[in-house]
């Protein structure tokens, strides 16, 4: 008699951890997990630098190396500054084969940011390359994750803010980061920001809910204009004239873009990078590889 053809050893389940610095972890982010296919999830709050590396081990060391590409990290909460701690030693943690896949949004920063850049790049035609883009309240976690892309893209980005010397250091730390040459300005100047504006071919607002930042008045007089981007879905809305539900919609000659809008596109780069995780042992999904992600979306 023959032996009896040999069974193939089925595929672990995929376990996604969820490592939260906030004391409860975000319950958006678990759904989110879900309904990208993840089988277990397993969701820590209160996560630090200092109690980070144990849980790490614990994803590491009860699978073969060979399955830890069915292990992977989420990195989250509401303050991107610590999740960025607990990032960095995250990646010291790994060693040899000892590694598993990483998506960082904290805050939704990172899809975000990606976000829009995707609506910018859909406004001017695919290229950024030697494009003005000014930035608006461009100092918090997306701001800055949208500044940086933008450079990496090739565009010219002025990055404001109504404090003068956080655009400075922003822009200082944007050019450390890409090497290319960013313009600082005080945006709760008139003149200022209308100066900025005069050559842009997209605004994008990052600030935060219900401050407005952009009068109809000062955009719709600008000629090269191809694109607005307002990030606050919240009444009184960045940028006037600019509806959370717009999604390219045309607003007296300038494509439109609203927090509604861009969300739809940042869910689907979230669910897809959480997807992304479980195809190779050892990927770190920043910024820069998210927004890969999204101009590869169907």
């Amino acid at each position: 008699m023959s032996d009896p053809p040999a069974m193939s050893t089925p595929a672990k389940p995929s376990i996604l951890v969820q490592l939260d610095t906030d004391p409860q972890p975000s319950v958006f982010d678990a759904v989110v997990a879900v309904d990208s296919g993840v089988e277990h999830l397993f969701r820590h709050g209160g996560v630090t630098p200092e109690n980070v590396r144990d849980l790490v081990y614990g994803a590491l060391f009860t699978r073969g190396p060979a399955d830890l590409s069915r292990t992977a990290l989420f990195i989250g909460g509401s303050k991107v500054s610590a999740a960025e701690a607990v990032l960095e030693v995250v990646k010291k943690t790994f060693f040899g084969p000892f590694k598993v896949s990483v998506l960082f949004d904290a805050n939704g920063s990172n899809t975000t940011a990606a976000a829009a850049v995707l609506a910018a790049l859909e406004s001017c035609g695919g290229s950024l390359r030697g494009a003005r883009v000014v930035t608006l309240a461009a100092t918090g976690p997306v701001g800055h994750r949208i500044g940086r892309l933008l450079g990496r893209l090739g565009a010219e980005v002025a990055v404001g803010s109504r404090d003068l010397g956080r655009a400075t250091a922003l822009a200082e730390q944007l050019n450390q980061t890409t090497g290319t040459t960013y313009v600082p300005f005080e945006m709760g100047r008139p003149e200022a920001l209308a100066e900025q504006l005069e050559s842009a071919a997209v605004v994008i607002n990052s600030g935060p809910p219900a401050v407005p930042v952009l009068p109809a008045s000062l955009w719709q007089s600008q000629s090269r204009l191809k694109a607005l981007i307002d990030l606050n879905a919240v009444p009184p809305l960045g940028i006037e004239g600019v509806e959370p539900g717009d999604k390219g919609k045309d607003r007296s000659g300038v494509l439109a873009w609203g927090a509604l809008g861009v969300g739809g596109t940042k869910m689907k780069i979230h669910k897809k990078a959480v997807r992304q995780l479980f195809s190779a042992d050892h990927q770190i999904l920043d910024a820069e590889e998210v927004l890969e992600l999204g101009r590869a979306l169907d």
